[in-house]
């Protein structure tokens, strides 16, 4: 039977302390032992059901943990404070001084800074690439190169990695495959589609109440384990773990992440479908127009759509900001970055998460000024929705 991501979270099942249909929330940030070398034995290796501190991990963390670990398909995962606190302790934990990374050059910009102003600090270096075309991949890789690092679907621009075939070159060099799968939970899993470890950014989709902030690393018992080391594991030393009450909140609202996740798209391809009757420049995967909507549909699990994120090209940035006032005083949605949340999003990602871009090289991979990046809402009656979009953007066009 075909892995469906959506049955490891029906199937969740965790008691509170007095049987309650939710996991108790331990709120101690240490534990106790009955034995003193008992904590001995746990400075020096994981020992199931047991806990020393919380800026190792906790429960509630673990039950988190190892509902994430499942819907990737992996063998463990850890919780980090933040999506950037994941993605920065794994790297760390993969490079050494002298390593490089080939990354793709559409990616959330925090994770471009961090690749692109710190890790050179410690001489870790990255070459970005545009990852729909593999020679260019096999190009910049050196003999230097540890990780491969890319998105399921880009941050902003929305193109579709092959992960197939980058899983591949990967393997040819011993690389590391790295992908982020913020955009897309549940509509890809990597790890099926040969990816090493899968990071997530848990404020958004998964989340999905914008309320909590918080990431994930999915991959093997090894990997994190090693991460999770009292001498030498970056999640450990760094410290960024999640809080307790944060993963008990987090874990609920994953119980609701298929019915949202196939709502987001289904409202999602509705607009994207009217924006281009319109004669928008719109861009979402869902559209034949796409230029890796095949690769996606090759790709993805069926059953829920092809995602809630789309674009709107219109042209500059006083015109997008224009519309997005005008939007948000419509009570359309909010003017702010993010994504994930019941109510619809927008920003120009230019300007705001994709500022750490430099101009030119925004110029170069098609970042226009005037796109706006829109995350969709839940709304229950999205042809009104449009209806009164639809006036905005006339409005300002």
């Amino acid at each position: 039977m075909a892995f469906n991501p959506a049955d490891s979270i029906q199937d969740l099942q965790f008691f509170g302390e007095f049987g309650g249909v939710n996991p108790s929330i331990e709120d101690s940030s240490t534990y106790t032992f009955l034995q003193a070398n008992a904590m001995e034995e746990l400075f020096e290796t994981a020992k199931e059901g047991c806990y020393l501190y919380a800026r190792h991990t906790n429960p509630n963390n673990k039950y988190l943990s190892d509902a994430l670990a499942g819907m990737e398909g992996t063998e463990a995962a850890h919780c980090a404070g933040s999506g950037m606190g994941s993605i920065s302790t794994l790297l760390m934990h993969l490079c050494s001084a002298g390593d490089h990374i080939v990354s793709s050059r559409t990616i959330y910009g925090g994770t471009y800074a961090l690749m692109k102003n710190v890790l050179p600090r410690f001489s870790i270096n990255t070459s970005f690439v545009n990852v729909t075309q593999l020679d260019a991949i096999e190009a910049a890789i050196t003999p230097k190169t540890k990780v491969l690092y890319c998105e399921t679907m880009s941050n902003p621009l929305l193109e579709i990695t092959d992960i197939k075939a980058v899983s591949k070159i990967a393997k040819k060099h011993n690389l590391v495959l790295v992908v982020d799968n913020t955009f897309t939970p549940l509509l890809f899993s990597p790890i099926k589609l040969g990816a090493d470890v899968v990071v997530h950014s848990l404020t958004k989709f998964i989340n999905g109440t914008s309320d909590a902030v918080g990431g994930v690393t999915c991959g093997s018992h090894e990997l994190i384990m090693g991460m999770m080391d009292v001498n030498s594991g970056t999640s450990m030393l760094f410290g960024p773990v999640l809080d307790g009450a944060r993963s008990a909140s987090m874990l609920k609202n994953l119980h609701s992440l298929p019915v949202r996740m196939e709502r987001h798209s289904r409202n999602a391809t509705y607009l994207a479908q009217k924006f281009q009757e319109m004669g928008l420049k719109v861009k979402y995967a869902g559209l034949e127009s796409h230029p890796q909507h095949e690769l996606m549909k090759s790709q993805m699990n069926k059953g829920f759509g092809f995602g809630g994120m789309l674009t709107l090209d219109v042209g500059t940035i006083e015109k997008a900001n224009a519309l997005m006032e005008l939007m948000q005083n419509s009570n359309l949605g909010y003017l702010a970055v993010s994504l994930g949340f019941y109510k619809t999003l927008f920003s120009a990602p230019g300007t705001s998460t994709s500022s750490e871009i430099p101009e030119d090289e925004q110029e170069e991979m098609g970042l226009s000024p005037g796109i706006v990046r829109f995350s969709i809402g839940l709304d229950q009656d999205i042809e009104r929705t449009f209806v009164n979009m639809k006036k905005c953007i006339e409005s300002v066009l």
